[in-house]
């Protein structure tokens, strides 16, 4: 029974009791200032940071894109190995169509007329010979450019070198066309188009905005003040916006950024989404320090002569790859992250209490005259000893009532 009277007793407790906290007014100018000064900048950060600049009263998306590209340009070169040239689109851009990138040649190391056939080996310290003995058959290295015959045969000049089957003539790739072999693809144009989506908002458009017509677009070049919203791009002035020297950087390539931001306030209207260009260098310009410094790399030309037998003009490209590069951020409001938002600054309101707190409590001279107001002190009531308060005449008055 006295079991079943404790649970009851336990329950009513529970049910229409209720416990709160102490609250303590103490009157300091300073105390009460720090409180001020440190809740104002609470409320500064609430309102200046998170719902202004942070825009946290919205909910955010994060762009989903497309990059198509179409270079135009001719060049013209009169050299001795080719005679009179004209170099176009088909010519430079390689491969055709590619993936976020484009690859615009602009120097090159051509081999013509190359058939499967025996052939000096190009000199370097591991193809140099007296005789046969320092050649062997069937011996292939990593740099090799055919299957050693075993022999050691004249090479041009009065230097020796292992024979091979391959290719032939070997490509001789030692020095590299000073100037660019096309100069003139500092003024190829780049058109980027970009279809842009945020899922989350059902929101679409692209790079072309609305405003712009077809004899617009035959017509304008990309500035950043004049222009800023043209999609088509000079090659030099993107190098240029890079703080790159575009002749200097055609002769070993490298590779550019292309970027374009798209960061939207869906609240206001669509019209003031646009993109933002910005351009860099991504690979390393210090050539010196570099081990293989720039981007090149080999594709050939296949033919056949009328007798049957397959030719090629083997090709060492050197260029710029243009990588494009999409960010974006799209924003719109929503009661969800501005409910979620507004109770956090509420909650950061009692970092202020903490450290008067942790002040008055801990470091003001009168810290122990305000813990006895703060705090209450009881003991154990199991132990017989009662209840203690933090005061003695408070103690005193509890004594009389006994």
């Amino acid at each position: 029974m006295a079991a079943a009277g404790g649970c009851c007793a336990a329950l009513y407790s529970f049910l229409f009791e209720y416990d709160t906290p102490r609250i303590v007014l103490i009157k300091s100018r300073k105390v009460g200032l720090m409180n001020r000064l440190v809740q104002l900048a609470i409320l500064a950060y609430v309102i200046g940071w998170v719902f202004v600049w942070e825009k946290g009263y919205q909910e955010t998306d994060s762009v989903v894109s497309s990059v198509t590209t179409k270079v135009k340009g001719l060049a013209v070169t009169n050299t001795s190995a080719l005679g009179l040239r004209v170099w176009d689109v088909a010519d430079y851009v390689i491969p055709p169509q590619g993936e976020n990138a484009v690859f615009v040649m602009t120097n090159l190391i051509i081999t013509l007329n190359q058939t499967q056939g025996h052939c000096p080996e190009f000199p370097d310290k591991t193809t140099v010979c007296s005789s046969d003995k320092n050649c062997t058959e069937g011996f292939i290295s990593t740099h090799s450019n055919g299957i050693q015959t075993g022999r050691c045969v004249v090479n041009k000049g009065h230097s020796k070198t292992c024979e091979i089957f391959g290719w032939c003539p070997v490509e001789d790739d030692e020095n590299v066309p000073r100037p660019a072999f096309l100069q003139g693809a500092e003024n190829f144009t780049l058109l980027v188009k970009n279809n842009i989506w945020y899922p989350k908002f059902s929101f679409t458009k692209r790079n072309i905005l609305p405003t712009i017509n077809k004899t617009y677009l035959q017509s304008c070049k990309y500035h950043p003040k004049t222009d800023p919203f043209c999609p088509i791009f000079r090659l030099r002035d993107m190098v240029d916006a890079a703080g790159q020297d575009f002749q200097e950087m055609a002769v070993e390539g490298g590779v550019m950024g292309l970027q374009i931001n798209w960061d939207c306030d869906l609240d206001k209207p669509a019209s003031r989404c646009v993109p933002k260009y910005s351009f860099r260098r991504i690979d390393n310009k210090d050539s010196s320090h570099t081990v293989s410094p720039g981007y090149n790399f080999r594709f050939a030309k296949y033919y056949q002569t009328p007798e049957g037998v397959e030719t090629r003009t083997l090709i060492k490209a050197y260029g710029i790859r243009f990588d494009i590069m999409v960010f974006g951020k799209a924003g719109k409001f929503d009661i969800i992250p501005t409910m979620i938002n507004i109770g956090s600054g509420l909650a950061l309101f009692g970092v202020a209490t903490v450290l008067c707190d942790v002040i008055v409590l801990y470091f003001m001279k009168k810290r122990y005259y305000y813990r006895e107001k703060k705090y209450k002190y009881v003991e154990d009531y199991e132990l017989g000893a009662g209840e203690s308060y933090g005061s003695q005449a408070e103690n005193q008055q509890c004594r009389d009532v006994r």
